[in-house]
């Protein structure tokens, strides 16, 4: 049993020894040549996966480590009987945190306090899910928009799309389609941000596609959108500096990139490929993490108000000011695939906020449950 695995995918050599022989390698720049023996092939978001790779190999099994999918062929898939397999939610807990930090840096540099603002988010997945919960926390009131949520529930829950776009803060969470009763590539286009009255700061997290760049720049100069936080991007990993310029903070497909998310997308496709192979998962996980920026925050009640509070734990743990400075600079001087794929790739260790314990002054149950809500542990 061989097994092919992006050099990317951590732990990937540990997990995938107790099912086979395992090779790992570049995965951006796989090619069909290095899977001539191969069985399984375990790839990330980098690498797309279609007739042109897979055609006169022996694969027969393919898992990417990304909840996304856009990237893989499945209609050649299934034609070849090739098995497949995703890591759903894997990064969800990431992504949220990403925006949460996303949403308190634009707050800072405008002077905008956030409870009682609105926040629409456009799909209600995993990550969706996790966002709402987020800023739920920062006291924002959610308006939640999923088409087809909507068909299969009839929930009045989620709302119209203009709601959506009414609100002051609107961010994306779908995945990128094309096609059936719901195609979400350039969802966000013109006449989307036609509608929208006055948005203080539009994410992207989702996929680029989903986004017209153009249309979002033109909503900008017209005065309907005042900030944008991109972390995808139309034409990655092509991305140069004008791609960038005017968008308040950009990052290169990181959101989700925290090491807790990642080893949880190579944990389901261990266990997806065991399944396929009918092998009873052996492997037990990494025996530790590395440990996160801060293992404890002390926050003094009696020095900061609640909002303040929550700021400078989620900034301590992660501020997306960094790594949007950090790709900023890395353009000036390596624009384009390579450069962007090798800031994915050496991506700095990045812990998740229940890695970190908030240790407050004097007891305060109502902050104490709006941290427990974000993720960190409290004591």
């Amino acid at each position: 049993m061989h097994i092919v695995a992006d050099d990317n995918i951590p732990y990937a050599a540990e997990a995938f020894a107790t099912l086979g022989r395992v090779t790992l390698v570049d995965g951006p720049n796989l090619t069909r040549a290095q899977l001539r023996d191969t069985d399984i092939l375990c790839i990330r978001s980098t690498r797309r996966v279609t007739e042109d790779l897979l055609a006169g190999t022996p694969v027969r099994f393919v898992a990417t480590a990304s909840i996304g999918f856009d990237h893989v062929d499945l209609g050649y898939l299934r034609r070849k009987g090739i098995g497949f397999a995703a890591a759903p939610g894997s990064n969800a807990n990431s992504v949220g945190e990403y925006v949460i930090s996303a949403l308190l840096a634009v707050g800072e540099a405008r002077n905008i306090s956030w409870p009682g603002c609105t926040m629409g988010l456009i799909g209600v997945g995993n990550v969706g899910s996790n966002v709402r919960a987020k800023i739920e926390a920062l006291g924002m009131c959610p308006v939640l928009n999923d088409p087809p949520l909507f068909d299969r529930t009839n929930d009045p829950l989620y709302r119209p799309l203009a709601e959506v776009l009414a609100c002051d803060v609107i961010s994306l969470h779908v995945p990128l389609t094309a096609t059936g009763p719901y195609p979400t590539r350039h969802l966000a286009d013109d006449e989307f941000f036609r509608q929208v009255r006055r948005c203080r700061l539009f994410i992207n997290t989702a996929r680029g596609g989903v986004l017209d760049t153009a249309a979002l720049r033109r909503a900008m100069a017209a005065g309907r959108v005042d900030d944008a936080v991109l972390d995808v991007h139309e034409t990655e990993p092509q991305v140069r500096p004008e791609d960038v310029t005017g968008m308040t903070y950009v990052t290169p497909h990181i959101a989700g990139h925290s090491l807790d998310g990642k080893v949880d997308g190579t944990r389901q496709i261990y266990e997806a490929v065991g399944r396929f192979l009918d092998v009873a998962p052996v492997w037990p996980g990494p025996a530790s993490l590395p440990p996160p920026a801060h293992r404890e925050l002390r926050i003094d009640i009696g020095r900061t108000d609640r909002p303040a509070a929550l700021a400078a734990a989620v900034m301590a743990a992660y501020d997306i000011r960094r790594d949007d400075a950090a790709f900023r600079r890395l353009l000036a001087t390596r624009p384009g695939a390579d450069g962007f794929q090798n800031f994915r790739k050496t991506y700095h260790v990045r812990r998740e906020f229940p890695a970190t314990r908030v240790r407050l002054t004097r007891p305060d149950p109502e902050l104490a449950a709006a941290f427990q809500k974000l993720g960190f542990r409290t004591a």
